[in-house]
């Protein structure tokens, strides 16, 4: 006798996985095509050529095949463990067409688990084989990358007016207003001082865009950095559930959401920020964090009593370091987590621990987090 769900299965349309798929093929390659070249597809003269938009494949495969051995980490394993799950689908995101160039290409992709998945074993081995197996991809693409590098002259075809100055042309481009650079995390400090054969080579952080494999690379560590956070229901807080069981989590899931958010805004507002803009912003700052944070489970007045310690901690530190800053752009993330995705985790049916070796798995997903995590990733001058 056929189950209803699996009557419905079959009715679904099977087709819409690839064609996600193909459409972020295409959103991917016009996106990885600006990035390179340093120009909008749409909307500029000139734009990109046809052949210009082709060779954005160069970030295109790279990036979408460290996504999918992500994603397909995660489906193996649910898989194998007999859980009913989707093919990823995959989220195409290009908007030059309304005059937004310069995107990913993508949101990235997702499957839907569509059962309770029994034991904290197996929420931990579906959580974590996804990042890890995109993590190991993503090596491969950095050594590939580093290891391929274009002569150091390669950059004047994308910058003609930096030839002027020569091989010290970073003493004199990057002081204007509005320039973008990646910030460093430890794998890639890694690639560029070891794996690198020619330090000379590897490009300025400002011009890392236009290396399609290194840029791809980055990004994946960007991402999997991202949901290997040790919060909530995120891959990091599957591995953080796993290894310490349901009331550990919490706590620890707390602890590190309210760092994030204090690390978060860090700078934000300062004490040497005109008065009359402090007088509006501050309210409007502490209202923020106490939003963020509505779906604790703590008292209002406890929520109110912490939004006003972290920013007053904010506030203090920069007073007495005024060079320390964070990263407004997390406040973006850690409010998704705060208010949608939620800091802590549900029980599993079976809640044993972890087997020794998986405990090991367990400990190296969090150094992964660790080693891909860049505090200020994309830094705006």
């Amino acid at each position: 006798m056929e189950d209803k769900n699996d009557n419905k299965e079959k009715k679904s349309k099977p087709w819409i996985f690839p064609l996600l798929f193909f459409i972020t093929l295409i959103t991917t390659t016009i996106s990885g095509a600006e990035w390179m070249y340093g120009r909008p597809l749409m909307y500029f003269n000139p734009g990109l050529s046809l052949d210009e938009v082709l060779s954005g494949i160069q970030f295109s495969f790279p990036f979408l095949a460290i996504l999918t051995v992500h994603e397909f980490g995660h489906y193996l394993t649910a898989r194998y463990y007999q859980v009913k799950v989707t093919l990823p689908y995959y989220i195409p995101l290009w908007l030059g067409f309304i005059g937004i160039p310069y995107t990913f290409g993508t949101m990235g992709a997702f499957i839907r688990i569509k059962e309770p998945i029994k034991s904290r074993q197996e929420i931990f081995d579906i959580g974590i084989a996804g990042p890890l197996a995109g993590f190991v991809i993503a090596l491969f693409v950095l050594y590939f990358g580093f290891t391929n590098l274009p002569p150091a002259d390669f950059i004047y075809s994308i910058h003609p007016e930096y030839e002027q100055f020569g091989a010290d042309y970073a003493d004199h481009v990057y002081n204007e207003k509005g320039s973008m650079y990646l910030g460093g995390n430890l794998t890639f400090w890694f690639f560029e001082n070891y794996i690198a054969p020619d330090p000379s080579l590897v490009p300025n952080p400002y011009e890392i865009i236009h290396y399609p494999w290194l840029f791809a690379g980055f990004l994946a560590l960007f991402f999997t950095a991202m949901n290997l956070l040790p919060i909530g229901q995120l891959d990091g807080g599957h591995a953080l559930y796993g290894l310490f069981g349901l009331e550990n989590h919490k706590r620890i899931s707390t602890g590190m959401f309210i760092i994030f958010l204090f690390y978060a805004g860090l700078g934000l507002l300062t004490p040497f920020d005109p008065l009359e803009d402090l007088i509006w912003y501050i309210p409007l700052y502490i209202g923020f964090l106490f939003i963020t944070m509505l779906r604790m489970r703590i008292t209002n007045r406890t929520r109110l009593t912490i939004a006003l310690a972290i920013f007053t901690a904010q506030f203090i530190t920069v007073l007495l370091f005024p060079m320390v800053r964070g990263y407004p752009g997390w406040l973006v993330w850690v409010f998704i987590i705060g208010r949608l995705l939620g800091i802590y985790h549900p029980p599993a049916i079976q809640d044993r621990p972890l087997t020794p070796g998986s405990k090991i798995l367990g400990w190296i997903t969090l150094i992964v987090f660790v080693i891909s995590f860049s505090p200020r990733p994309f830094v705006i001058t």
